[in-house]
């Protein structure tokens, strides 16, 4: 059952699609920070201080921006404030930058109405993490189907999101390759780091228009090597001009420059990621001229011990 909107959605993806228009379709190469939100200190989503920072972020190369994935506290929002956050990041931004908005709930339902949502709220394409509550029975079947219904109703193309340090649950590799044939299906957010699959997936996938995000500054270099078409990085929110440099070095086939950018970026990368997560990412937004701010609970600021080792993860890499 499609609505006429959802099928109308669909044929103008298909179309996108055809190769025989090279560059209408939707092309995610480049770098895209997962936006931060912003919380006021009454706890409130500062849709100022968001407003600023993609101010500030404008003078970065970015292909556009992720809202609502990980990073943003997606969710620790309701509903509302989600769809809320994206119409005004979409105001706030140029038409040419892509925005990618993550609709992902736990219930297929749930997921194609915050879709649809995402879409009427200016989305480009909706970032669709697994679910993960019923962890053992998201069998491959159960993923296969889920991700299908809710490209077949989506009026934007859907980008598959496997997050396992967060979800506990990879999005196994055969539901990956049996997707990526779906029609309104454009490509994978993969954060997990394993290199030995995302190219097997990019190997695995050349006849589809399917492409491969990295998502983790962590092994921006490796996903470049093995063909992947850019990244999502909590770090962008942070040093967005480096990952950029980084991105423009392997296009440019300078991997030893690369390689040694690379290198500096990890251990800051860790820290704001796996290590202290997100408190981390925006205590040091603050240190580059960010609106970071305090997290909602039950998410905690940093301990001092953990800001020394933060500030000395940036520093001895000669960020700070």
């Amino acid at each position: 059952g499609h609505t006429p909107a959802s099928r109308l959605g669909l044929a103008a993806c298909r179309w996108l699609r055809t190769p025989a228009t090279p560059g209408t379709r939707l092309d995610l190469r480049g770098i895209f920070p997962p936006l931060t939100t912003p919380f006021t200190a009454q706890g409130e989503v500062d849709y100022s201080r968001l407003e600023e920072n993609l101010h500030r972020y404008a003078t970065a190369p970015f292909r556009g921006f992720v809202v609502q994935g990980s990073s943003g506290e997606y969710a620790y929002l309701t509903p509302q404030e989600r769809l809320a956050v994206v119409s005004r990041v979409r105001q706030a931004v140029p038409r040419d930058k892509l925005l990618l908005a993550g609709s992902g709930c736990e219930s297929t339902q749930g997921t194609i109405a915050m879709t649809v949502g995402m879409a009427e709220a200016g989305a480009d394409a909706a970032l669709v993490v697994t679910p993960c509550y019923y962890r053992g029975a998201m069998t491959s079947a159960a993923l296969i189907h889920h991700y299908s219904q809710v490209a077949d109703a989506s009026p934007i193309p859907v980008v598959l999101y496997s997050v396992p340090a967060n979800t506990g649950l990879e999005l196994p590799l055969e539901a990956v390759l049996t997707l990526s044939q779906h029609p309104n299906i454009a490509g994978l957010k993969d954060s997990g780091g394993d290199i030995t699959r995302l190219g097997l997936i990019v190997h695995k996938t050349r006849t589809e228009e399917f492409q491969v995000l990295v998502g983790s500054a962590g092994f921006l270099l490796a996903g470049y090597a093995i063909g992947a078409c850019g990244g999502v990085c909590a770090l962008a929110n942070v040093l967005g001009a480096p990952l950029c440099q980084l991105e423009r070095l392997c296009q440019e086939g300078r991997w030893q420059e690369a390689q040694a950018l690379q290198f500096r970026l990890i251990e800051p990368n860790a820290a704001v990621t796996r290590k202290f997560g997100i408190p981390a990412l925006k205590q040091a937004m603050e240190w580059f001229g960010y609106h970071g701010g305090p997290c909602r609970a039950p998410l905690r600021p940093l301990s001092e011990a953990q800001l020394e080792e933060l500030r000395r993860d940036f520093s001895i890499n000669g960020w700070l």
